[in-house]
């Protein structure tokens, strides 16, 4: 085991809910992810922070094997959901995003209607037997996804017309659709206003009792506001990890102190 930052014990202790060890990446001969060791809480919310092209997106799709889909792509080390490593060749990565949500820096609803956005993954994985099993998963994760008010009236609608604020709450509504346990959101609110992204950080509040929620954020303030673990990434390297005030208010690396006092970012 590595070390991990100090964390104040509580009676509820938190489970780990992804341990990573040793992490590389490379794409081709490019160095992109850095011996990286980590362990992500259960029902927390952790924030990745740290200039563009810094790596933290590139760790973030390690997590659900989405840099599988890049052919010059490699990941060294091991990465583990609740004790089972997820490149084991034995894990079917469909089966993994199903349990590893993933929400996009753009919303991208599906071109079909609210209702089939939804029931898409549930279909796909069987989860639900029959149209009311299927009706009740969809009404449940809209709910969940903080939009069901708006469009409880007009499932049948496309949910490309929807505004980009709604449309994000229905793509992590999607997410949620097929009980994942962990939600993994790529800049969710980088493309909508000041409102919408207010609603997105309330939601993300609300889902952390359910979830293990990790965000990559270039919003310092949004991680401040969202998070209680932050990951600060530079250059490719994990520089500093633990309880998110004591990052922002006293952090021990000097590059972290530099990025969030605005000298380098």
């Amino acid at each position: 085991m590595f070390d991990t930052p100090h964390r104040e014990t509580s009676v509820d202790q938190t489970e780990i809910k992804i341990s990573a060890r040793g992490c590389q990446v490379y794409y081709g001969d490019t160095h992109a992810i850095k011996d990286v060791s980590v362990e992500i809480e259960d029902k927390t919310v952790t924030a990745f922070i740290g200039p563009s092209g810094c790596g933290k997106s590139t760790f973030l799709r390690c997590l659900n094997r989405m840099n599988d889909t890049i052919d010059i792509c490699r990941v060294e080390g091991d990465i583990l959901l609740d004790g089972e490593d997820i490149y084991d060749p034995k894990v079917d990565p469909v089966q993994l995003r199903a349990k590893v949500g993933m929400v996009f820096q753009k919303p991208n609803p599906f071109p079909k209607s609210i209702y089939d956005n939804i029931a898409y993954g549930p279909r796909i994985h069987g989860l639900a037997r029959n149209k009311a099993e299927l009706d009740e998963i969809v009404e449940k994760s809209l709910r969940r996804g903080a939009i069901w008010n708006e469009v409880k009236d007009r499932l049948d609608a496309p949910g490309t017309g929807l505004s980009g604020g709604q449309q994000q709450r229905l793509c992590i509504a999607r997410a949620i659709a097929t009980e994942p346990e962990v939600l993994l959101m790529d800049e969710p609110c980088s493309a909508l206003d000041p409102i919408a992204t207010a609603q997105v950080e309330e939601l993300i509040d609300e889902l952390r009792q359910q979830y293990s929620v990790v965000i990559v954020t270039h919003s310092m303030q949004q991680a401040a506001r969202v998070s209680q673990k932050t990951a600060f990434f530079h250059l490719g390297n994990l520089v500093e990890y633990g309880e998110t005030g004591h990052i922002f208010t006293n952090p021990e690396d000097p590059r972290t102190e530099s990025y969030i006092t605005g000298r380098i970012g």
